[in-house]
């Protein structure tokens, strides 16, 4: 998840872009295709895992290492024989954020925090090979039955708006356009879409390409429209919130992922600084990366320079107020000829809200429309579309299912 307007126009790899290519790799390659769905199948089958592992007295570090590992894992078992070397692994650290914690926590190995009855649990992860990159969120609820009450409200506003935007992400439509439904989805159930989320362009090792959504449009936070264009690939980023959906940072020192800023350079002073900074350079020239994965001791110490002279781009964890309930779903689509294709995602629990949109025409409407495109040839859409997503709240993994 991203929560500070994007830098224009400087992406992960922008000073390479016209060297390597004059034209991006996109959609219309099978082979970039393959790797996106390749990606998203081992992060689909990685956030299946950590799920299944969401049980009281769980300890929050331990489900994000088996993610991580997972992802490292699998993702080391496929073109191993490639002519070229592919470049593949985690595209964004496992996290592990609850209840009010809205984002970003994936804690140091001596945290102690552990998973209790009834809490909100949301699973943020990222898979990358070759730079084509897959991302999803998820929240599941520790419960045995049901998810009921106010609970069940945000998840239902965090799923029926992933829905909303699914349908309004396609080619001719407009970054806006999306940005005002969610917020009308949020309402309906009573919730707030969280501020500062940005739904972003996906490309080859870009993890926040310039082309984004916002979450709520507001005097603060502003982004230059766009359209959607066929062969995109987004990651659409919902968050939904019980509270005031106007997140804070509380602790800096709870910042474990950072990014390095491939724009900016420094002499480091500090010996340890120097350290890290070699050591992210190599490992993690251009993802984002958890201060888990580097050497420790030196780390604490060489992290604060190299974020004081702005090495580092932080992703921190922010909260909303003690007893606000937040719920995240993110999931990546690919914007094919024939259709939107969504590659990520896990099915929901059975949720009960309190609040229903079956009067809500406008949003039954949204959630009406198909996501395929009409062929070519002036063929109809395909029927049967409509009726499947309609009203995703009718049963657990309705317009929630896992890709096959």
């Amino acid at each position: 998840m991203t929560t500070s307007p994007p830098v224009p126009p400087v992406g992960e790899m922008s000073s390479d872009d016209e060297v390597r290519e004059e034209k991006e790799l996109d959609l219309s390659s099978n082979d970039v295709v393959t790797k996106y769905k390749a990606a998203a199948e081992i992060l689909n089958n990685a956030l299946k895992l950590v799920v299944s592992e969401c049980k009281p007295k769980a300890k929050i570090v331990d489900l994000c290492e088996k993610g991580d590992t997972f992802i490292r894992e699998q993702t080391g078992n496929v073109y191993k024989n490639a002519k070229r070397k592919i470049e593949r692994g985690i595209a964004f650290p496992t996290c592990v954020s609850v209840n009010n914690t809205v984002c970003h926590f994936s804690p140091l190995a001596t945290d102690e925090a552990v998973l209790e009855e009834n809490d909100m649990v949301k699973i943020d992860m990222g898979c990358h090979i070759d730079g084509f990159i897959a991302v999803v969120a998820h929240t599941h609820v520790i419960t045995n039955g049901p998810v009921t009450g106010r609970a069940a409200d945000v998840l239902a506003a965090a799923n029926t708006a992933a829905e909303v935007a699914m349908r309004l992400v396609r080619p001719g439509k407009k970054n806006k356009d999306v940005t005002e439904a969610i917020q009308k989805v949020a309402a309906a159930y009573d919730c707030k879409i969280v501020e500062g989320v940005l739904s972003h362009q996906l490309k080859q090792f870009v993890i926040d390409g310039n082309k984004v959504v916002l979450s709520v449009s507001n005097a603060d936070t502003k982004v230059d429209d766009a359209e959607f264009e066929e062969n995109e690939v987004y990651a659409i980023d919902i968050v939904t919130s019980t509270g005031e959906g106007k997140p804070k940072l509380l602790d800096e020192k709870q910042t474990t992922i950072y990014k390095r800023a491939v724009d900016k350079n420094y002499h480091l002073k500090m010996k340890a600084s120097r350290f890290i900074f070699s050591e992210i350079s190599q490992k993690f020239p251009i993802m984002p990366f958890t201060a888990r994965a580097l050497e420790e001791k030196r780390a604490r110490l060489g992290l604060v320079e190299c974020m004081n002279h702005e090495l580092l781009q932080p992703y921190p964890v922010l909260h909303e107020k003690p007893g606000d309930l937040v719920a995240h779903i993110k999931f990546t689509v690919l914007l094919m000829p024939n259709g939107s294709d969504k590659v990520t995602s896990h099915p929901l629990q059975e949720l009960q809200p309190t609040k229903s949109i079956e009067d809500n025409a406008e949003i039954k409407a949204w959630l009406a429309l198909g996501t395929k495109s009409k062929k070519k040839g002036g063929g109809k859409k395909k029927k049967g579309k409509k009726g499947d997503a309609a009203e995703p709240m009718e049963e657990a993994t309705n317009g929630a299912t896992s890709q096959e």
